[in-house]
């Protein structure tokens, strides 16, 4: 007749933390009570020459970070050849054994000595024997079994940054995509909710949402204004256990900027200018400045100004100053103070780069009233003639007039001139002119033949 052996390894199928608190001394007597049975059997001792078993172990199930005082139970290790006499040895080798887990080599009972931790590793493989402690032969053959590490809530949502920053354009619409903040969790996805991250706004409303599942953030008001708060700091939460009550969370802050767009137009602070400009100033000359005012930046705050009306739309131009935005009003032609002084102009402010989606705002342009007077300048007086040629023979007498000068003040008040003779052009006084009436008359006698010309220089000066 053929005998048959048994090899078992018993586990607790129950609920382990019941079994967690169970002293070491209670446990190790015998097996457990309520517990389940596995049985691994072979068909003779000669199988143990096999190197193909015809047996399958399920898997087993330990609770990480366990936080009792005694040694974590893992199961027992019994072999129907035990007859309690103590002539087998039972053994363990593997993943941790000797170190995690051990085994009480006369009962059969294993233990795991110190704390696991599913993140660090999740799964141990090890392999059972019991063999005869005077010949040191298997009475068995060798089995293995995986025991899982089984998982608990001890890791909160990690984000990938501490701190996130994004921009959108103002005044977008409500849902426009900001940013997709991201945080992983490193317990078991495959076990319950563990590592099911739900997200949730805890500050940043009602300016901003999160969609709970994915994490991306989006408007939720609508027509925010840069020029009224440009800048934004939303704190996300990220909470494990799908968000329910003791779940464990961790945040992170999203630094949100509003970028500018061109929704608002330029605009003067005043509808009339008034500026003075001498009536001797050069072309090319600026007279005065003025600025429109625009609420945005860039790009979208540039103006071009233009003059579009006025009677001295030919006299005087503008140009933008790009550092600045001002308008330069500068002087085109020669002033006169008799002939004009005073000129009313109409200026205009426009943006350069205008967004069509705001154009329902209003034109983006403005107008103002530049009024220009020209300041009257002393001028000296103008002769009729720029240069006068007068022929005299050389015999006429001494006192005689050769000639008359005129001179005339050009400003208003025309004010009498009075004549003299620049006497570093007539050295040897030669010539003289009266100051009232600018007849020139000689003082001395003339010779051809010593000096055929005579260039001489007469001032006129107004009298006041």
């Amino acid at each position: 007749m053929r005998t048959y052996h048994c090899f078992w390894l018993l586990f607790w199928a129950g609920q382990p933390h019941q079994s967690f608190l169970t002293p070491l001394s209670k446990r190790t007597s015998g097996f457990p009570e309520k517990e389940k049975v596995l049985v691994l059997s072979g068909n003779s001792r000669r199988d143990l020459h096999r190197s193909k078993r015809s047996w399958m172990w399920n898997q087993f199930f330990l609770l990480e970070e366990y936080t009792g005082t005694d040694y974590q139970y893992v199961g027992k290790l019994h072999s129907d050849q035990d007859k309690g006499d103590g002539s087998l040895k039972y053994i363990l080798s593997g993943d941790g054994a000797g170190d995690l887990f051990i085994i009480n080599e006369n009962t059969g009972d294993i233990q795991a000595t110190k704390r696991l931790d599913r993140e660090e590793k999740p799964v141990y493989i090890l392999r059972a024997q019991a063999i005869n402690r005077r010949t040191g032969r298997p009475v068995e053959p060798e089995s293995e079994f995986i025991i899982k590490i089984h998982d608990i809530n001890d890791n909160e949502p990690m984000f990938t940054k501490d701190v996130y920053n994004a921009s959108i354009p103002e005044m977008s619409d409500v849902g426009t995509f900001v940013v997709q903040v991201t945080a992983t969790d490193a317990d078991d996805p495959t076990y319950g909710n563990s590592a099911k991250v739900v997200y949730s706004i805890l500050q940043g409303q009602p300016y901003f949402s999160v969609e709970s599942e994915t994490g991306i953030i989006k408007t939720a008001l609508l027509n925010m204004d840069r020029e009224n708060r440009e800048q934004y700091q939303v704190v996300i939460q990220a909470k494990d256990m799908g968000g329910q009550m003791g779940g464990l969370s961790g945040t992170t802050t999203v630094n949100i900027t509003l970028t500018d767009v061109n929704d608002n137009p330029p605009r003067f602070p005043q509808s009339t200018y008034q500026f003075r400009a001498p009536e001797s100033t050069p072309p090319d000359s600026p007279v005065g400045r003025i600025k429109a005012n625009d609420a945005d930046v860039d790009e979208n705050a540039e103006i071009e100004y233009s003059i579009t009306e006025g009677d001295g739309y030919d006299v005087f131009g503008i140009t933008t100053d790009k550092d600045t935005q001002e308008g330069i009003i500068t002087v085109k032609k020669a002033l006169d103070f008799e002939n004009k002084n005073l000129y009313i102009l109409k200026v205009e402010a426009t943006n350069t780069h205008v967004d069509p989606r705001f154009l329902y705002l209003g034109p983006f342009k403005d107008s103002a009233t530049v009024r220009i007077q020209v300041e009257d300048v002393d001028e000296p007086p103008v002769f009729s003639r720029p240069a006068y040629i007068m022929e005299v023979k050389e015999d006429v007498p001494i006192n005689s007039v050769i000639g008359t000068v005129t001179a005339q003040d050009p400003d208003a008040a025309k004010n009498p001139v009075k004549y003299s003779v620049d006497r570093h052009t007539d050295m040897d006084r030669i010539f003289n002119i009266n100051s009232g009436n600018g007849s020139i008359f000689t003082s001395k006698a003339l010779d051809r033949e010593t000096l055929l010309w005579h260039n001489i220089t007469v001032i006129a000066a107004e009298i006041s």
